[in-house]
């Protein structure tokens, strides 16, 4: 319970003290644009860096060299845990948005961190403002900003399980012509979900597969695109637990 007040804590003055930042951040912006972003990334990921090593969790990286550097991409993962976007934001190599619930809109400072990243809002309780995030969203890779999103739409609270993968979400790899980057995140649970209200010491496995570029799979797959990127990170979950967990 003690890592939990702690890091409540930290989360609460570093969004207070960060106030005078984004004030700086908003005059970087008014000339370059692409600057801010990326001094925002960076100070977002150093605060995620520090809420890591207050939880206490281990995070083995795995398949760093799959991830394309000549272009956006977007980050299709499975989704467990609040620690999933933690973890991963520290190890995106540019400057990366979620795709994230619309209600994250109304959180003070910390949405605006997350605009600062280009992240993305969606509603999922409206089709038509739906697409307009999905359209959003292919305009920022096209611009050259990478996204991570979780297709299950909602965090499973059931461990080695998953949700189907909503198809319409990776249209943003289709239609903006990226690569999709299959993120298996396994054990991230262990951190807090599983023993809720505490933080506890875990050990993380995050796995980054070979890229999957939609116009170059068959006819078949690609109509499938998003089961076809969601056996694939199946099947590394379970490698990775049998690897790793027994």
């Amino acid at each position: 319970m003690i890592r939990f007040i702690v890091i409540v804590l930290y989360l609460v003055l570093y969004l207070i003290l960060s106030l005078p930042v984004l004030f700086v951040e908003w005059i970087i912006g008014k000339f370059n644009p692409r600057l801010k972003a990326k001094s925002s990334m960076a100070l977002v990921s150093w605060g995620f860096r520090c809420i890591t090593l207050l939880a206490g969790t281990k995070v083995i990286v795995k398949g760093r060299e799959n991830i394309p550097t000549d272009t956006a991409v977007l980050y299709v993962g499975n989704h467990r845990s609040f620690f999933d976007i933690v973890l991963t934001c520290t190890l995106f190599p540019g400057v990366t948005g979620y795709v994230a619930k619309v209600e994250m809109k109304k959180a003070p400072i910390l949405s605006l961190w997350m605009k600062n990243i280009h992240c993305l809002f969606l509603d999922r309780g409206d089709i038509r403002k739906g697409l307009k995030t999905i359209l959003a969203g292919v305009e920022e890779v096209k611009n050259g900003y990478s996204l991570c999103i979780f297709p299950e739409g909602t965090r499973n609270k059931v461990n080695d399980t998953f949700l189907p993968f909503k198809e319409g979400s990776l249209k943003i790899a289709e239609k903006g012509r990226v690569p999709i980057v299959p993120l298996t995140l396994v054990n991230t649970a262990q951190a807090f979900e599983d023993h809720l209200p505490k933080v506890k010491k875990a050990t993380v496995v995050i796995d980054f597969g070979a890229p999957v570029y939609p116009e170059q799979l068959d006819q078949i797959p690609r109509r499938d695109l998003g089961n076809y990127v969601f056996k694939m990170i199946q099947d590394r979950y379970f490698a990775i637990k049998e690897e790793y967990f027994t």
